[in-house]
């Protein structure tokens, strides 16, 4: 075959920062392809065309059909892809990270896997949803009643402004459409929240799975950064989007969290916010240059250099 139309994979320092970037892209019932450095997305409606380095999370709903050269293109830029069901509230793959380096990853090994560290990353968690209170000395069990507390109260606000009946949070995830508008609603705002923040720790190369406050769950840590933005962000949306009706309840909701997570830089703020809950005492604030590099270990916390033949240390050992 001939060359194929693209561009130069670019190097990790041509490409935009993670904060950078637009926060998703949710599409369905589409064809996704390539055009040179562009996404091109095709639907009855005609083409649009999406510079691939400019998002962070393509969202991909049913109906969609994806090329070999599309996938490329976005694992090349460092775009996260997660494969999502109806109204995009169920989760079924994600794609590849952007970062080449594992530091960040085995700091959040270290942290998940020690008791006393764990408990110290559950009370940033809290502190950064009680902001301006001390924490420290409160308990899993005390931090998750206030935690409770705080959001129930959230819910009464939200009712309370947007004349909303509230009767609890119930869902059904194989019945989206039986639950109540408020409940879709929620529904609709958290897959995005998910979405989100399933790109964001994909990106930075964090395991979704080895979480602080939710454990045993393959998307523990991305329910754990959601859940540090819910009272803020997708509850208020949700009451709103419930009492104006709109024809199209999760397409509204989707379109509006998209727009508060833009206004309110909330990617930025999640990659931040990560970098704070996993960084060490000495080092708190600086996340440093990801660096594309290998090392051999060489026991205990030593590391050798890659890509150096070793054989006259080791030919001297008997086989």
């Amino acid at each position: 075959m001939g060359n194929l139309p693209g561009m130069e994979k670019p190097s990790l320092q041509e490409l935009p920062q993670i904060g950078d970037r637009l926060s998703f892209l949710y599409l369905e019932r589409c064809q996704i392809n390539r055009e040179d450095s562009a996404i091109l997305i095709r639907d009855d409606r005609g083409t649009v065309r999406v510079p691939a380095a400019a998002i962070s999370t393509l969202l991909l709903g049913p109906g969609t059909s994806i090329s070999h050269r599309a996938v490329e293109l976005i694992g090349d830029t460092g775009v996260s892809i997660v494969w999502v069901g109806e109204q995009g509230v169920r989760f079924y793959a994600s794609g590849r990270p952007l970062t080449h380096s594992s530091r960040l990853l085995m700091r959040q090994a270290e942290l998940a896997s020690n008791q006393r560290l764990h408990l110290a990353v559950v009370r940033k968690m809290y502190q950064l949803r009680f902001p301006g209170e001390d924490v420290t000395g409160l308990t899993t069990q005390q931090l998750r009643g206030r935690e409770g507390s705080r959001v129930r109260k959230a819910y009464r606000k939200a009712a309370q402004t947007w004349g909303v009946e509230w009767k609890g949070r119930e869902y059904d995830p194989e019945d989206f459409a039986g639950g109540s508008l408020v409940n879709q609603a929620l529904s609709a705002g958290n897959a995005c929240l998910y979405g989100l923040a399933h790109g964001v720790i994909a990106a930075l190369g964090c395991s979704p799975g080895l979480g602080f406050i939710h454990v045993g769950h393959e998307r523990s840590l991305v329910y754990d950064v959601a859940d540090l933005y819910k009272a803020e962000i997708t509850i208020p949306i949700a009451f709103e989007m419930a009492a104006k009706q709109p024809e199209d309840l999760p397409g509204a909701v989707r379109r509006k969290v998209r727009d508060v997570m833009a206004s309110t830089h909330l990617l930025e703020r999640m990659v931040k916010d990560i970098y704070f809950l996993f960084a060490k005492d000495d080092d708190e604030g600086k996340d440093g240059p990801d660096i594309d590099v290998t090392y051999l270990w060489d026991g205990g916390d030593r590391t050798v250099k890659n890509g150096i033949s070793y054989r006259d240390t080791w030919e001297s050992e008997p086989w």
